[in-house]
């Protein structure tokens, strides 16, 4: 009996150092171009590495869907994902969780803007006008830069973009959205609020050649989703103890690399409203 106690002691002393042992992996969607994302999230692995305890690694991606399938791979076990795309890792993963958002995700909105030579203003409601010019969205599975614009687009025309626009087009993040709506690629794009707002203080736009037009109504936005298997993983408990490092990440250049202003409690419930629109739209498998 002696010696089974002790085998059985020992199991559990391996199964603790390879859960100790074990690098931990996130990832985030490519909301902007990659140098950026790998400085960003560089210092939020070193940050997580020093709460948790365990090594922590960012893993880059080239766009939306392969964030959401180095999450369903088990390639990465925690995602900074947009509303959208958390709902669908979320769904292929049992159990997995929203753990935290930032404080401006539970009303978060999108920009629409518009390229100098258009002549519209900035207007309370969306503008009529804009039938028959160019439009780009951002990633086809973006919250923030087509899923709620487009919603609100087919709410106001009853019709589907397409058929509102000479040409639709989708530049694959918000930065490049940004880029060719202020080079007169295209008259008007649909942008993450906080990404322009983020890149007009770095003034890394001409204002003079594009502006925001109209401004969404607020829906949930971005959030941390974590693998449902992650206390089994790494630990009991082990799921707690991430949102309670993200929840008190409070270094101001860090939280700037979202950019938000701090992190509160997130839950999948949050979300229902995005699943809906996802569902009505055909975007979720």
């Amino acid at each position: 009996m002696r010696w089974i106690a002790a085998t059985a002691a020992a199991l559990a002393l391996l199964a603790q150092g390879a859960q100790a042992n074990e690098t931990f992996r996130f990832t985030a969607i490519p909301d902007e171009d990659q140098s950026r994302l790998i400085e960003r999230f560089s210092k939020v692995a070193d940050y997580l590495e020093e709460q948790l305890d365990v090594e922590v690694e960012y893993v880059p991606v080239k766009s939306y869907g392969a964030a959401v399938t180095a999450f369903r791979n088990d390639q990465v076990q925690l995602a900074w994902f947009g509303g959208l795309s958390g709902v669908q890792a979320r769904r292929l993963v049992p159990d997995s969780r929203a753990l935290a958002q930032g404080q401006e995700d539970a009303e978060f909105k999108s920009y629409f803007i518009a390229h100098q030579s258009t002549g519209l203003e900035s207007a309370d409601e969306l503008p009529g006008d804009i039938r028959d010019l160019s439009f780009t969205f951002g990633s086809k599975t973006s919250t923030s830069g087509r899923l709620m614009p487009e919603h609100f687009l087919r709410q106001h025309f009853d019709e589907a973009p397409e058929d509102v626009f000479s040409r639709v087009g989708f530049s694959g993040d918000h930065s490049r959205t940004i880029a060719l709506v202020e080079s007169g690629t295209y008259e008007l794009g649909a942008v993450n609020y906080a990404v322009w707002e983020a890149a007009v203080e770095d003034d890394r736009v001409d204002t003079d050649k594009v502006e925001v037009i109209w401004s969404t109504p607020s829906y949930p936005d971005y959030q941390w989703t974590l693998r449902g298997d992650a206390d089994e993983r790494f630990g009991d408990g082990f799921g707690d103890r991430v949102r309670d490092a993200l929840l008190a990440m409070d270094d101001p250049e860090l939280l700037q690399s979202f950019p938000r202003s701090a992190f509160i409690p997130a839950d999948n419930a949050m979300y229902a409203p995005i699943e809906q629109v996802a569902e009505s739209l055909g975007l979720l498998r």
